[in-house]
């Protein structure tokens, strides 16, 4: 399954009366349809500046593991409801033991697309070699720096050689196994203007998705300057010199063709509360949801879920957008 064709389909389709009631069907008829986001572990290798592992007073609440049973019960539980697996949501995943099982557990229960978000520190050609042969699809790196000065600075701990390592990895097991590495940038005023020097530091052939967002507040992070307005008149100039570099390389842009004002609302993400699942060892989906005992279609029936699907088709766009809490940008596939 191609998942960016389904997120291109997904902007394509304007009217959100069509998307909830197809998401509805979906639901009544068992079909897949949750974007299931997994945090098997939660803790962090890494401390990075615009993430809220740099607050030691939120760090202390984010506590413990899941056990080879408790994730054998998850997978029971939502798996067959998954249409996207993504292992890494808000903590560093190649922290858990014998993560190429959850990979491993995705698969049996047929998951189409099974991806991992990482910081890419822990990982060597050999630990990445077993997750592909567990069956997974997408390696998605964090990258909040381009030149080594910068990327140690902003995430503090890491180590430009290991990343690097990482993706040179990559490139040379991509001539035995299908998969793709996505990077996802998060920019700020004081990392944008490098972001003209990547391709001098990334090797085209060892990635295929490049993503470039901008910073957002996630909590109290040691990075606070969430002001991008001395950026924005250069933004679209550079973002085309990177969408040519991108194309020349065979490498997918994700990119706003602007820095997105603070009230604009990403329309196509509308649905993404809808089909949203988190899932940690301190939450599973929805509070109230006991998940160890009761199934999903019956937690669903029981809090009327499908109706809450349906009734959404006939909502205004103005009613739903004060509903949700997404991103504000929209991103552009080039």
């Amino acid at each position: 399954m191609n998942i960016y064709k389904l997120l291109k389909l997904n902007r394509r389709i304007k009217s959100h009366r069509i998307k909830f009631l197809g998401l509805y069907l979906l639901h009544k008829f068992n079909k897949r349809y949750l974007a299931v986001n997994l945090d098997p572990v939660m803790a962090c290798n890494l401390r990075c500046k615009m993430c809220y592992f740099t607050d030691a007073d939120y760090v202390k609440t984010l506590r413990g593991q899941f056990k080879e049973e408790e994730l054998n019960q998850v997978a029971k539980t939502i798996f067959n409801r998954a249409l996207k697996l993504q292992i890494g949501c808000g903590t560093e995943p190649t922290l858990y033991k014998d993560l190429e099982k959850v990979v491993a557990l995705g698969k049996m229960y047929n998951v189409p697309y099974i991806s991992i978000t990482t910081n890419a520190n822990l990982l060597d050609e050999e630990k990445i070699e077993k997750l592909l042969k567990a069956g997974l699809n997408e390696f998605t790196i964090s990258l909040h720096g381009v030149t080594k000065e910068s990327y140690e600075s902003f995430m503090k701990k890491a180590s430009y050689e290991k990343f690097h390592n990482a993706f040179k990895a990559f490139a040379k097991l991509k001539s035995k196994y299908n998969f793709k590495v996505r990077i996802n940038y998060t920019f700020n005023k004081d990392n944008f203007y490098e972001l003209q020097e990547f391709f001098q530091h990334f090797d085209g052939n060892s990635f295929d998705i490049l993503q470039i967002r901008p910073i957002q507040k996630i909590g109290n992070t040691e990075y606070n300057d969430f002001d991008l307005e001395s950026i924005r008149d250069d933004y679209p100039k550079l973002i085309q010199n990177i969408k040519a570099s991108c194309k020349a390389n065979n490498i997918m842009l994700l990119a706003s063709e602007e820095i997105p004002t603070k009230d604009e609302t990403n329309e196509s993400s509308l649905i993404f509360d809808y089909t949203f699942c988190y899932i940690s060892p301190q939450k599973f989906w929805k509070d109230g949801f006991d998940w160890k005992n009761e199934s999903f279609n019956a937690y669903s029936k029981k809090i009327g879920w499908s109706n809450t699907l349906f009734k959404n088709a006939f909502k205004s766009k103005a009613t739903l957008k004060s509903l949700s809490n997404r991103l504000n940008y929209e991103i552009e596939f080039n």
